[in-house]
Order: structure tokens, then C-alpha cells, then sequence
């Protein structure tokens, strides 16, 4: 495509190969960088099911060098990973309770089934349910087959 003497094509071309990318699982022995999850963190787990991926959770596990914690756990964390389906409850109620874990700087990585697969939990959902919870979404990556990771963060209060 040409629009006077500026050529587009290649941008176009560009985007296109790079969404493609961003749509592929993470490889193996990559997610746990991906998540910016390293040796020595403490990683909390919620909503562990039969359907939870085991990889990912050994992943991590090898990852940190730890056992990743349980929701009856009173340490503070790095990071929380929580597996969530669309009829497991209210989701606000699952990040705030999230938050009550975490350190001042960590992460939430809400772990959903992807589109077409039992449980799939709308975008729209996750972002309005972060929103009231007082979460900015910043990213979210296939974590694998069958589970896409949204990154959640608190929101930065507002400069004086």
C-alpha cells in the first residue's frame, strides 16, 4: 500500500507477524522469566484444580527453588498465581483477597482457560473485576495450550 510517496506495507506486515507471535504458547522453561518470577521467590497458589496445568506449576516451582505456597500461608509473597474459571465465584473477592498476600511491588498472574475451553473467562470480565479491585492489567501472555496469564499490578497512587 502506498499513500503518496510513504510506503506502508512493511509496517502492516509487521503488525501482523508480531500479533501472530504474542498468540504462541511461551515455550517450555520460559514462563516463569516471562512472569519475571525468579530464584528465591515466594509464589502463592489459589485455585488449584484437577484442570490446573501442572508444567506451569513446576515451572515455577523449579523457577524459585521453592514449594509454591498455599492460601493458608501467613507469608508475605513475590508473587500470587491464581487459577480461575468462569463459575468459580466473584472474581473482585478473588484479587482482593489476592492483594492481602502480596509484597508492595508483586504481581497477580490470573491464570484463566483460553477461549473455546471450559471455564474461559471473558476479557472484558478480568479487566472490569481488576478495575474494581484497584488492579491495572499489564499484560497477559499463553501460558500454554489450554491457559492464557493476565498480569495484574496494583495501581500506582496519584503524585502530590
Amino acid at each position: 500500500m502506498c499513500l503518496g510517496s510513504v510506503d506502508f506495507s512493511y509496517s502492516f506486515q509487521y503488525v501482523r507477524v508480531k500479533e501472530k507471535a504474542l498468540s504462541t504458547p511461551v515455550g517450555p522453561g520460559q514462563l516463569a522469566s516471562r512472569m519475571g518470577i525468579q530464584s528465591g521467590f515466594l509464589v502463592l497458589e489459589r485455585g488449584f484444580g484437577d484442570d490446573a496445568d501442572e508444567a506451569i506449576r513446576k515451572e515455577i516451582s523449579q523457577t524459585t527453588g521453592t514449594d509454591l505456597l498455599d492460601e493458608n500461608s501467613q507469608e508475605v509473597v513475590d508473587a500470587v498465581i491464581t487459577w480461575w474459571r468462569e463459575d468459580d465465584g466473584d472474581l473482585i473477592d478473588e484479587l482482593v483477597d489476592c492483594l492481602t498476600y502480596l509484597s508492595e511491588s508483586g504481581p497477580i498472574w490470573l491464570l484463566t482457560p483460553k477461549v473455546g475451553r471450559d471455564g474461559h473467562v471473558e476479557p472484558s470480565d478480568i479487566q472490569d473485576s481488576a478495575q474494581t479491585a484497584g488492579l491495572s492489567l499489564t499484560s497477559t501472555i499463553p501460558a500454554s495450550k489450554d491457559w492464557t496469564a493476565t498480569r495484574l499490578v496494583a495501581r500506582k497512587s496519584g503524585r502530590k
